[in-house]
């Protein structure tokens, strides 16, 4: 997949580190964490809930950032 060599691959959302890439008429959201060599898929979806969704993720953002480092078993 590209994100696996252009992580930054896609169109920004608001912040460096948050896009989305169209695949096939839907819609990839991934967060990329740089300081843990990650990115983290949060959603995929169409464009009838686009706004929705990247609100949501918007709103979790600090949630991600604790199951980051969780899963590559950082402090928190």
């Amino acid at each position: 997949m590209q994100l696996k060599t252009k992580p930054y691959a896609g169109k920004p959302l608001g912040f460096g580190f948050f896009r989305e890439k169209k695949i096939g008429g839907k819609r990839l959201y991934f967060l990329i964490y740089e300081e843990f060599v990650a990115v983290f898929v949060v959603a995929f979806g169409g464009k009838k809930t686009q706004q929705e969704t990247i609100n949501e993720i918007k709103n979790k953002l600090p949630d991600y950032l604790k199951s980051v480092k969780q899963a590559l078993g950082k402090k928190i």
